[in-house]
């Protein structure tokens, strides 16, 4: 058990009884329990397992390779259109988690026998998602961010991509590009970390969140 968990879940009100449950399961697993992006996380070999969630109508248990475990109960939802590897379970309060509470442990356990094996999750190219107008003009008519964009993983090319393709107005569009280009040009990704504080290079893990609270 974790410190930092522990002064998590007291100050933690709306969903203290649920957090508790399902910590109650997770613990009897040889998991790692830390706090990363301010939530209880479980970890295995420094690799993320599961995260808890708190929402306003729901709380959640989230998988991280959540895509991966045959979901034989049909306990998993994707936590949003464009989600690919992140499953979830959700829970409005107590009582729904008493009535899995026998069939979440076979998740867990899946979840960390697909860890254990090294399966990744296949991200999907860019070039099965329509290009935004915006980003095809710049692709179009600017060589050099035209070479760095196609020179970025499938992965990295997707995330800018969901990124510009989400603001609604055109405009905002053009600003997102814009202001992510010049990193674009230096082939980071939109998730990768900046600031080098992150311990899941090169992914950005949140740790650079310590430089706004010291």
């Amino acid at each position: 058990m974790n410190s930092l968990v522990d002064q998590y879940f007291k100050n933690q009100v709306k969903w203290n009884p649920e957090f508790r449950a399902l910590r109650s399961i997770l613990l009897d697993f040889d998991l790692t329990e830390t706090l990363k992006w301010k939530v209880p996380c479980y970890t295995f070999n420094d690799k993320n397992i599961v995260i808890l969630g708190g929402f306003k109508s729901f709380c959640t248990l989230s998988f991280f390779k959540g895509t991966l475990i045959k979901d034989n109960h049909s306990l998993l939802e994707k936590p949003g259109e464009n989600s690919q590897a992140i499953r979830i379970m959700k829970f409005k309060n107590i009582q729904e988690i008493k009535d899995i509470e026998h069939l979440i442990p076979s998740y867990i356990k899946e979840a960390i026998s697909i860890e254990k094996k090294g399966l990744i999750v296949d991200s999907k190219s860019i070039n099965e998602h329509p290009i935004i107008i915006e980003l095809q003009e710049i692709l179009d008519n600017n060589p050099a961010f035209k070479k760095a964009f196609e020179g970025l993983t499938p992965g990295r090319q997707r995330g800018y991509h969901i990124y510009f393709s989400g603001a609604k107005q055109s405009k905002t569009r053009k600003s997102r590009i814009e202001k992510y280009t010049p990193r674009i040009l230096k082939g980071i990704g939109y998730y990768d970390c900046t600031c080098g504080l992150s311990k899941k290079m090169p992914t950005c893990d949140g740790s650079h969140k310590v430089l706004f609270t010291t």
